[in-house]
């Protein structure tokens, strides 16, 4: 199988020098940590998955306004010593997470549904229902 990849010459020459330059950053200059999300749309409604491990469900905070939607949480660090135990690396992310992205049509928040499970939200946000143009008659 063929495998694709992008060239990025200043990977080569600069490789650290332009990396995590256009990451958004916290106040104290850490980076935010990104919330991957799958956008699935149907005639009727949108999908939304969003992976958001290491997140308690009373962490997470959804805005709907129109089409745009915001997802927020925090991932918080469970700090377990025990005696005679080092921690020698650690990669696992910790802090605030944030994602917002407009969808092609309105959302009918009233009828949204959220379900946070195994480290995973789906969102359902159904469509709003288009009005369309009314005539007006002249007097």
């Amino acid at each position: 199988m063929t495998r694709l990849s992008v060239y990025d010459p200043f990977a080569e020459v600069f490789p650290e020098l332009f990396r995590g330059i256009l990451a958004p950053q916290r106040a104290t200059g850490a980076p935010v940590l990104e919330i991957r999300v799958d956008v699935r749309e149907t005639a009727a409604d949108y999908t939304v998955s969003a992976e958001m491990p290491g997140v308690t469900r009373e962490d997470i905070q959804v805005q709907i306004d129109g089409n745009r939607v915001s997802i927020a949480a925090e991932a918080r660090r469970e700090a377990v010593t025990r005696e005679g135990e080092r921690l020698l690396r650690s990669e696992r992310s910790y802090g605030p997470m944030a994602r917002s992205f407009s969808l092609a049509s309105e959302v009918d928040d009233a009828a949204a549904s959220a379900r946070y499970e195994n480290g995973v939200l789906t969102l359902v946000l159904p469509k709003k229902v288009a009005t369309g143009a009314r005539k007006l008659t002249i007097n």
